[in-house]
């Protein structure tokens, strides 16, 4: 079985100041998003479109009060409310954790709304614009995480070549053996917590890299390298990340606070089912749109 390296999640110590590690991997992130959206300006029909560097720089600058903005009211509002409405100046203590993808989403969907207007496009050519620079960023928050050892996976067989055991779920782990007696049973992890006082687990972060960062990333690059529909690049990520959350949450563990919910889900499974059916109707609407102003049948290629 694997182990976390359970690395230091301060990056770099400076006297009193200490640099973390998912710190850096926003600014990673945001540079990322630079680097892909001015690699995207060489294509022909994104230059016709009239997108310049300036654009990019701009749209960072929205997008960066988005994330961290919505990543934090939709953390306080989706998973933690009664919590934050009973003590709501911990709202503001950002450094102790807590960003939810689905209320960044929207906060940055919001910020896209408000620059669009200030340049007077279409709100759907932004977001068409932005979505192939989103999942590199996703990439390196979950790398983030993994360092941190947070977010750690749920109870899986020893046996498994992909088990990982993490340091911080260690009081879980034996809660877990006490919920799960006939589990734990079937798979000995009675005595593999003996001999570690750890669990094995899913490395989910890991997992949520390869699909929401990685997959997500060439699929919504290559599907935007010749001109789409109009919202039709922007449904393809709605589509793409929610089917990649859903997948994954089968093997996260969900908040011990939320536990799952309805129909056996967790919340970010219930959060990403809006996002595929939304993105659905918008590649629907997309396609259909363009085919009628074109006069003939609309046709998805």
């Amino acid at each position: 079985m694997l182990i976390h390296p359970n690395f230091d999640p301060v990056a770099i110590h400076l006297g009193p100041l200490a640099v973390r590690w998912y710190g850096l991997m926003y600014l990673v992130a945001f540079i990322a998003a630079i680097v892909v959206g001015r690699l995207r300006l060489r294509l022909p029909y994104v230059a016709a479109q009239g997108w310049t560097a300036k654009d990019i720089d701009d749209m960072l600058f929205y997008g960066v009060l988005g994330t961290i903005l919505g990543g934090r009211l939709g953390y306080v509002l989706f998973y933690k409310a009664s919590w934050y409405f009973a003590h709501p100046l911990d709202i503001f203590k950002v450094w102790e954790g807590g960003m939810s993808f689905h209320g960044g989403f929207l906060g940055v969907t919001f910020a896209m709304v408000l620059f669009a207007w200030q340049r007077k496009r279409h709100w759907l050519q932004v977001t068409d614009f932005i979505a192939p620079m989103v999942p590199t960023g996703l990439a390196a928050g979950r790398l983030g995480n993994f360092i941190n050892g947070e977010l750690w996976g749920r109870v899986t067989d020893p046996a498994a070549p992909w088990a990982m055991m993490f340091p911080g779920a260690s009081n879980d782990d034996a809660q877990w053996l006490v919920a799960h007696p006939q589990q734990a049973a079937q798979w000995h992890l009675a005595d593999v917590f003996a001999q570690y006082h750890m669990l094995p687990r899913h490395p989910s972060e890991l997992y949520e890299i390869a699909l929401e960062g990685i997959t997500l990333f060439f699929v919504i690059i290559l599907f935007s390298r010749k001109p789409r529909p109009l919202g039709a690049v922007s449904a393809m990520f709605l589509i793409g990340y929610g089917l990649a959350r859903f997948t994954v949450e089968f093997a996260r563990e969900p908040d011990d606070f939320l536990g799952l919910l309805a129909l056996g889900l967790s919340m970010g499974q219930w959060l990403s089912l809006p996002m595929i059916l939304v993105g659905c109707a918008m590649m629907v609407w997309a396609y259909r749109r363009h085919g009628r102003e074109a006069g003939r049948p609309a046709e998805a290629s």
